[in-house]
């Protein structure tokens, strides 16, 4: 090997080799640092372009998962206050049979029809009131149905559909302003509100079965936007427990290439000792 004082072939490699460790070094302490093994396009950039096409899937999957918490918050609202509804109408026809007794005196028939109307209100204040975030199925103010977000893509929905049980309505016929002060009155009503009281039944058990949907199918989007982000964790995230044993193996190499690049820029000292007289 030629010696010179020029060109220093050993320090060069040694210079290389470092600068290489170096290299490596920094792109372990920055997979530590973050924890992803692939955090740009330039680490990986297939596996980058996979991962931010999941990312995007399951940011669309938290607006679906928002709106089946709101389908499921209104169902759970309208079936609570159908299933009031429903016992204030058996309520009712309790004070309606009673009512058609023809031995009842004026002022009992009088507290009858008074406890009658009464139970009309509360059925008036409950439909009027079983809204959430604006919306309520049992009172007729909305359309025949509200749909909400099923897939990511906004392309699948899922429908809850409007039970209208207020009074002289297609579901409760008995009306608002109905008595029972007289036999006649009763019997009128009493065939009227068994009807509704099948109506009401009715309407409450298709609430259920769509809450009933709408709870399944938001624990399936739970589900899959737990497996998607297990999935991007598959694809970019780092294995640290082996990045920490190959920092440590690039922390001893630096410090031998450092040694290493020391003892190179040391040799051409040797043509000194070519110089020396004897």
């Amino acid at each position: 090997m030629t010696i010179s004082v020029h060109t220093n072939k050993s320090a060069l490699t040694a210079l290389q080799n470092l600068n290489k460790t170096n290299d490596e070094l920094a792109n372990v302490q920055n997979r530590v640092n973050t924890g992803l093994m692939i955090a740009n396009a330039k680490d990986n950039a297939a596996v980058w372009a996979i991962a931010q096409g999941q990312r995007a899937d399951i940011g669309a999957l938290g607006a679906v998962k928002m709106s089946l918490q709101r389908a499921q918050s209104i169902s759970e609202v309208s079936a609570t206050a159908g299933e009031t509804v429903s016992d204030l109408l058996v309520e009712m026809k309790q004070k309606v049979v009673a009512a058609m007794d023809t031995s009842l005196d004026t002022a009992s028939r009088t507290a009858l029809n008074s406890d009658f109307k009464s139970i009309l209100r509360q059925i008036t204040q409950v439909t009027q009131n079983a809204a959430f975030d604006g919306a309520n199925l049992l009172d007729g103010s909305i359309g025949t149905n509200i749909q909400f977000l099923a897939n990511a893509d906004a392309t699948n929905k899922i429908t809850l559909s409007t039970q209208n049980i207020s009074l002289g309505g297609s579901l409760i016929t008995v009306a608002g302003g109905a008595s029972i002060s007289t036999v006649t009155f009763a019997t009128a009503i009493l065939t009227q509100l068994n009807t509704s009281i099948g109506n009401v039944n009715q309407a409450l058990g298709n609430l259920g079965s769509q809450g009933k949907q709408i709870a399944a199918h938001l624990s399936f989007i739970s589900k899959l936007t737990d497996v998607l982000e297990t999935g991007v964790g598959n694809l970019v995230d780092a294995d640290l427990a082996k990045e920490s044993a190959r920092l440590q193996g690039l922390q001893v190499q630096q410090q031998l290439g450092a040694q290493a690049l020391s003892i190179a820029n040391q040799a051409p000292q040797i043509v000194l000792q070519l110089f020396r007289g004897g």
